[in-house]
Protein backbone atom coordinates (compact mmCIF):
# COMPACT_ATOMS: atom_id res chain seq x y z
CA UNK A 1 0.00 0.00 0.00
CA UNK A 2 0.98 3.71 -0.44
CA UNK A 3 -0.12 7.00 0.47
CA UNK A 4 0.35 8.84 -3.26
CA UNK A 5 3.01 11.17 -1.37
CA UNK A 6 6.19 10.97 -3.74
CA UNK A 7 9.45 10.77 -1.99
CA UNK A 8 11.67 10.94 -4.98
CA UNK A 9 11.73 11.47 -8.45
CA UNK A 10 13.61 8.70 -10.55
CA UNK A 11 14.68 8.97 -13.61
CA UNK A 12 14.78 5.83 -16.28
CA UNK A 13 18.13 5.05 -17.32
CA UNK A 14 17.70 1.45 -19.02
CA UNK A 15 15.18 -0.54 -21.17
CA UNK A 16 15.09 -4.12 -22.55
CA UNK A 17 12.11 -5.71 -23.75
CA UNK A 18 12.82 -9.90 -23.66
CA UNK A 19 9.45 -11.14 -22.42
CA UNK A 20 8.38 -8.28 -20.15
CA UNK A 21 9.81 -4.90 -20.13
CA UNK A 22 12.25 -4.62 -18.07
CA UNK A 23 13.25 -1.06 -16.81
CA UNK A 24 16.13 0.51 -14.90
CA UNK A 25 15.50 3.37 -12.48
CA UNK A 26 17.98 5.83 -11.01
CA UNK A 27 16.99 7.03 -7.34
CA UNK A 28 18.22 9.15 -4.40
CA UNK A 29 16.94 5.70 -2.25
CA UNK A 30 20.33 3.71 -1.57
CA UNK A 31 20.02 0.79 -3.81
CA UNK A 32 20.74 -1.27 -0.60
CA UNK A 33 18.14 -0.12 1.35
CA UNK A 34 15.59 -1.41 -1.41
CA UNK A 35 14.82 -5.67 -0.58
CA UNK A 36 14.34 -7.76 -3.74
CA UNK A 37 10.48 -8.23 -4.28
CA UNK A 38 9.97 -4.70 -2.38
CA UNK A 39 7.28 -3.06 -4.11
CA UNK A 40 7.34 0.66 -5.29
CA UNK A 41 4.68 2.82 -6.94
CA UNK A 42 6.05 4.08 -10.05
CA UNK A 43 4.32 6.95 -11.58
CA UNK A 44 1.88 5.31 -9.65
CA UNK A 45 1.76 1.42 -10.67
CA UNK A 46 3.22 -0.74 -7.78
CA UNK A 47 6.04 -2.73 -9.14
CA UNK A 48 8.14 -5.02 -7.61
CA UNK A 49 12.24 -4.98 -7.40
CA UNK A 50 14.00 -7.39 -9.15
CA UNK A 51 17.06 -6.20 -9.10
CA UNK A 52 18.85 -3.65 -7.35
CA UNK A 53 22.50 -1.71 -6.79
CA UNK A 54 24.32 1.39 -6.57
CA UNK A 55 26.84 3.39 -9.29
CA UNK A 56 28.75 6.15 -9.69
CA UNK A 57 27.19 7.50 -5.91
CA UNK A 58 23.07 6.88 -6.85
CA UNK A 59 21.20 4.07 -6.16
CA UNK A 60 19.11 1.96 -8.66
CA UNK A 61 16.73 -0.65 -9.13
CA UNK A 62 15.16 -2.74 -11.55
CA UNK A 63 11.33 -3.47 -12.39
CA UNK A 64 9.73 -6.06 -14.80
CA UNK A 65 6.59 -4.65 -16.56
CA UNK A 66 3.55 -7.26 -17.52
CA UNK A 67 2.00 -6.76 -21.22
CA UNK A 68 -1.20 -6.67 -19.11
CA UNK A 69 0.14 -3.64 -17.11
CA UNK A 70 1.55 -1.85 -19.84
CA UNK A 71 -2.41 -2.40 -21.31
CA UNK A 72 -3.52 -0.75 -18.46
CA UNK A 73 -0.95 2.57 -18.04
CA UNK A 74 0.93 5.30 -19.81
CA UNK A 75 4.55 2.84 -19.36
CA UNK A 76 4.43 1.72 -23.09
CA UNK A 77 3.23 5.05 -25.06
CA UNK A 78 5.58 7.45 -22.66
CA UNK A 79 8.33 5.54 -20.65
CA UNK A 80 12.01 6.41 -22.24
CA UNK A 81 15.76 6.93 -21.30
CA UNK A 82 16.02 9.86 -19.55
CA UNK A 83 12.07 10.33 -18.29
CA UNK A 84 11.59 11.46 -14.94
CA UNK A 85 9.35 8.72 -12.69
CA UNK A 86 7.11 9.78 -9.60
CA UNK A 87 8.51 7.26 -6.58
CA UNK A 88 7.47 6.20 -3.66
CA UNK A 89 8.16 2.96 -1.52
CA UNK A 90 5.44 0.90 0.41
CA UNK A 91 3.90 2.21 3.12
CA UNK A 92 5.68 0.41 6.45
CA UNK A 93 3.86 0.05 10.04
CA UNK A 94 3.93 3.43 12.25
CA UNK A 95 4.31 6.33 8.62
CA UNK A 96 1.81 8.71 8.17
CA UNK A 97 -0.36 8.60 6.31
CA UNK A 98 -0.21 12.16 4.27
CA UNK A 99 -2.37 11.56 1.50
CA UNK A 100 -5.02 8.75 1.00
CA UNK A 101 -4.64 4.98 0.88
CA UNK A 102 -3.65 4.11 -2.94
CA UNK A 103 -2.67 0.56 -4.08
CA UNK A 104 -0.67 1.30 -7.17
CA UNK A 105 -3.38 -0.52 -9.29
CA UNK A 106 -3.81 1.93 -12.08
CA UNK A 107 -7.67 1.76 -13.71
CA UNK A 108 -6.71 3.69 -16.63
CA UNK A 109 -5.75 6.56 -18.16
CA UNK A 110 -6.76 10.28 -17.83
CA UNK A 111 -5.89 13.04 -20.55
CA UNK A 112 -4.62 16.51 -19.53
CA UNK A 113 -7.06 18.99 -21.25
CA UNK A 114 -5.55 22.03 -20.11
CA UNK A 115 -3.13 23.58 -18.06
CA UNK A 116 -3.41 27.14 -16.27
CA UNK A 117 -1.65 28.97 -13.99
CA UNK A 118 -3.40 30.77 -10.85
CA UNK A 119 -1.38 32.66 -8.76
CA UNK A 120 1.53 30.50 -7.65
CA UNK A 121 -1.01 27.32 -8.13
CA UNK A 122 -1.28 25.19 -11.04
CA UNK A 123 -4.96 24.00 -12.42
CA UNK A 124 -5.07 21.00 -14.50
CA UNK A 125 -8.11 19.73 -16.16
CA UNK A 126 -8.29 15.91 -17.44
CA UNK A 127 -10.67 13.84 -18.84
CA UNK A 128 -11.17 10.33 -17.03
CA UNK A 129 -12.10 7.21 -19.19
CA UNK A 130 -16.04 7.27 -19.31
CA UNK A 131 -16.75 3.94 -17.07
CA UNK A 132 -14.29 5.26 -14.45
CA UNK A 133 -16.00 9.19 -14.10
CA UNK A 134 -19.00 8.37 -11.84
CA UNK A 135 -16.09 7.66 -9.40
CA UNK A 136 -14.46 10.88 -8.96
CA UNK A 137 -15.80 13.19 -6.97
CA UNK A 138 -15.61 17.05 -6.20
CA UNK A 139 -13.43 17.59 -2.72
CA UNK A 140 -12.65 13.44 -3.16
CA UNK A 141 -9.30 12.00 -3.70
CA UNK A 142 -7.22 10.66 -6.86
CA UNK A 143 -4.13 9.55 -7.47
CA UNK A 144 -2.79 10.58 -10.67
CA UNK A 145 0.80 9.48 -11.82
CA UNK A 146 1.37 8.16 -8.17
CA UNK A 147 0.69 11.61 -6.66
CA UNK A 148 -2.69 11.86 -4.05
CA UNK A 149 -4.84 14.95 -5.29
CA UNK A 150 -7.63 16.55 -4.11
CA UNK A 151 -10.70 16.85 -7.17
CA UNK A 152 -11.95 20.08 -7.06
CA UNK A 153 -14.48 20.15 -9.78
CA UNK A 154 -15.80 17.45 -11.71
CA UNK A 155 -18.65 17.74 -14.89
CA UNK A 156 -19.50 14.56 -16.40
CA UNK A 157 -16.03 13.01 -17.18
CA UNK A 158 -14.06 16.15 -16.91
CA UNK A 159 -12.44 16.99 -13.61
CA UNK A 160 -10.08 19.43 -12.00
CA UNK A 161 -7.38 19.57 -9.76
CA UNK A 162 -4.92 22.31 -7.94
CA UNK A 163 -1.20 22.01 -7.89
CA UNK A 164 0.76 23.84 -5.39
CA UNK A 165 4.44 24.89 -6.41
CA UNK A 166 5.62 22.14 -3.60
CA UNK A 167 4.14 19.78 -5.58
CA UNK A 168 5.12 20.59 -8.54
CA UNK A 169 8.75 21.07 -7.38
CA UNK A 170 9.05 17.49 -5.41
CA UNK A 171 7.22 15.55 -8.61
CA UNK A 172 7.03 15.44 -12.38
CA UNK A 173 4.25 17.60 -12.64
CA UNK A 174 6.26 21.02 -12.99
CA UNK A 175 6.80 19.20 -16.64
CA UNK A 176 2.53 18.31 -17.52
CA UNK A 177 1.23 19.41 -20.85
CA UNK A 178 -2.27 19.25 -22.32
CA UNK A 179 -2.00 16.29 -24.48
CA UNK A 180 -0.68 13.71 -21.90
CA UNK A 181 -1.91 10.46 -20.52
CA UNK A 182 -1.39 10.15 -17.01
CA UNK A 183 -2.09 6.81 -15.40
CA UNK A 184 -5.23 7.02 -12.74
CA UNK A 185 -5.79 5.01 -9.55
CA UNK A 186 -10.08 5.69 -8.38
CA UNK A 187 -10.28 6.12 -4.46
CA UNK A 188 -10.91 2.62 -2.90
CA UNK A 189 -13.26 3.67 -0.69
CA UNK A 190 -15.25 4.95 -3.54
CA UNK A 191 -14.87 1.78 -5.84
CA UNK A 192 -16.57 0.02 -2.27
CA UNK A 193 -19.63 2.43 -2.37
CA UNK A 194 -20.76 2.02 -5.79
CA UNK A 195 -20.20 -1.48 -5.72
CA UNK A 196 -22.88 -1.57 -2.52
CA UNK A 197 -24.69 0.85 -4.06
CA UNK A 198 -24.69 -1.56 -7.20
CA UNK A 199 -26.03 -4.91 -4.77
CA UNK A 200 -28.46 -2.43 -3.04
CA UNK A 201 -29.97 -2.30 -6.25
CA UNK A 202 -30.03 -5.39 -7.37
CA UNK A 203 -31.48 -7.03 -3.94
CA UNK A 204 -34.03 -4.18 -3.96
Amino acid sequence: MFTGIISDIGTIVALEQSGDLRARIATAHAGASLDIGASVACDGVCLTVVARGDADGRGWFDVDISAETLSKTNIGALWHIGRGVNLERALRLGDELGGHIVSGHVDGQARVLSVTDEGDSTRIRFEAPRDLAKFIAPKGSVALNGTSLTVNEVDGAVFGVNLIPHTKAVTTWGGVAAGDSVNLEIDTMARYVARLQDWAAQCA
